[in-house]
C-alpha cells in the first residue's frame, strides 16, 4: 500500500515558476530520504534534489539557485519549488522514497513543459 503521488506539473513559460508536491503514504515518511528525479526525452534520468530525513538538501548544479526541496513530515509530503524554469528543465518528474538499498519507492511522475 505504499504510494507516492506527484501533483503540480503542467506548461509553464520560460521565467515562470512552478511547485511540484509529492504525497506519500503506507510508510514511515519521517525516516525517508526524499528526492526529485527527472527525464527528459533524449536524456539519462537525473538527480534534481535530495533531502534527506536530517534536512540535509543537495541539488544538481543545474538547478542550485532556482529549485527549493522541502518536506512537510507532518503532511507527509515533499515539496520542490521551481523558480525562473528554463526549456531544459522540460522533462517528467519523479518522486522517489529511500531508506536504505534494499527500499526504495517510486511514483508515477508529473510532466514539466517549459516553452514559449
Amino acid at each position: 500500500q505504499v504510494q507516492l503521488v506527484e501533483s503540480g506539473g503542467g506548461l509553464v513559460q520560460p521565467g515562470g515558476s512552478l511547485r511540484l508536491s509529492c504525497a506519500a503514504s503506507g510508510f514511515t515518511f519521517s525516516t525517508y530520504a526524499m528526492t526529485w528525479y527527472r527525464q527528459a526525452p533524449g536524456n539519462e534520468r537525473e538527480l534534481v534534489a535530495r533531502i534527506t530525513s536530517g534536512y540535509y538538501r543537495n541539488y544538481t548544479d543545474s538547478v542550485k539557485g532556482r529549485f527549493t526541496i522541502s518536506r512537510d513530515n507532518g503532511k507527509k509530503t515533499v515539496y520542490l519549488q521551481m523558480n525562473n524554469l528554463k526549456p531544459e528543465d522540460t522533462a517528467v518528474y519523479y518522486c522517489n522514497a529511500k531508506m536504505n538499498p534494499d527500499v526504495d519507492y517510486w511514483g508515477k511522475g508529473t510532466l514539466v513543459t517549459v516553452s514559449s
